[in-house]
């Protein structure tokens, strides 16, 4: 198994994304990239933490590449909105990419040029770290599978999200 972490704005709608991968075992909503240490949502929403809200991926890299991750990633959020993704509005709400690893790193940036080649707008996910993970708290994970069903918020933006993946990347589904 490995890890693979990415922000993408809210981690409700990322974390939603990623549970329908093949291959995926577990994605935890999370808190990273920023100067103290173990953040509540209160203090990261509050955008003075440095951290964004992001997801961390378990997978199996013979059944979904970090490649194919990748580029889910890219396809199902706006990856040229700086510090905000729709009306969440923020550096915790940044694209970006925390690489575990060197090989990790180089996968990244060939998957900012896959993405940028795609789009006219300047690609302004960053790639940064190494930097410590915080799990966010319980009630965040799953949180589609949830609450999330109940959520205004998480009924206008998620399925588009899921609508995208469906149409791009059928064949990476769970089965």
């Amino acid at each position: 198994m490995a890890q693979a972490i990415f922000a993408g704005g809210c981690f409700w709608c990322t974390e939603a994304v990623f549970r329908s991968i093949g291959g995926v075992s577990q994605v935890e909503s999370g808190y990273i990239g920023g100067t103290i240490a173990d953040p509540s949502y209160k203090q990261v929403c509050g955008g003075m933490t440095g951290h964004a809200e992001a997801i961390r991926i378990t997978f199996d890299p013979e059944r979904v590449s970090l490649a194919d991750l990748l580029d889910i990633h890219f396809a199902t959020h706006d990856p040229t909105q700086l510090n905000r993704q729709g009306n969440d509005i923020g550096t915790q709400y940044r694209s970006a990419l925390f690489p575990l690893d060197d090989a990790q790193r180089s996968e990244a940036e060939a998957a900012i040029a896959r993405a940028q080649a795609e789009r006219t707008d300047p690609v302004v996910t960053t790639i940064e770290g190494p930097a410590t993970w915080y799990p966010a708290e319980d009630y965040h994970q799953e949180y589609w599978d949830g609450e999330g069903q109940r959520n205004p918020y998480c009924l206008a933006v998620i399925p588009p999200k899921l609508a995208k993946l469906r149409k791009g990347f059928a064949e990476k589904l769970k089965g």
